[in-house]
This record gives C-alpha cells, sequence and structure tokens, in this order.
C-alpha cells in the first residue's frame, strides 16, 4: 500500500482527503475495469478510485499536480520490463 499525500487537500460529503492510500491492483481489479464502457481516461479513474476504496467522485475533484502523483504511483506498481525466470 502507498499513502499520497494531497498536496491540495479536498472535502467531498463532509469528508477531507488530505491523503489517500493506494492498494496494490489485483487482476480482478483489471479485468473490472476493462469490462466498463467507457474511455481509457474514465477507465483509469475508476481504478484508481476502487485501489483508493474512495468514491469516484474524490479522484474527479484532485487538483492535477495531486493527481499527477497519483499516477505515478500507480505506474509503479507495474514494472516496465517483465522479469522471466527459466
Amino acid at each position: 500500500m502507498q499513502t499520497i499525500k494531497l498536496q491540495d487537500p479536498i472535502t467531498i460529503d463532509n469528508v477531507t482527503y488530505d491523503e489517500l492510500n493506494i492498494r496494490r491492483p489485483k487482476v480482478r481489479d483489471r479485468l473490472a475495469v476493462e469490462r466498463m464502457k467507457k474511455t481509457d481516461a474514465e477507465k483509469e479513474i475508476a481504478m484508481i478510485a476502487n485501489l483508493a476504496e474512495v468514491d469516484i467522485r474524490v479522484i474527479e475533484e484532485l487538483d492535477l499536480a495531486d493527481y499527477g502523483k497519483i499516477q505515478q504511483s500507480f505506474a509503479d506498481f507495474f514494472p516496465s520490463t517483465p522479469e522471466i525466470s527459466d
């Protein structure tokens, strides 16, 4: 799990978010998002909301700088080149 401190906290439904905890994705998370009839951006937002266990509105209201930090954190879960062992 990674904790992302928000530069610009947001409040949704009287809950203030100053950080988000994002868990590591599982294959089932990827499959659920791929089944959606949405744009790639909407799928990414849905996946991040699911991994952070927050309403999708929380992700939609993030400052772009904070969203960029979350995108980087999300990308870090995936290695750039797969490691294959014999």
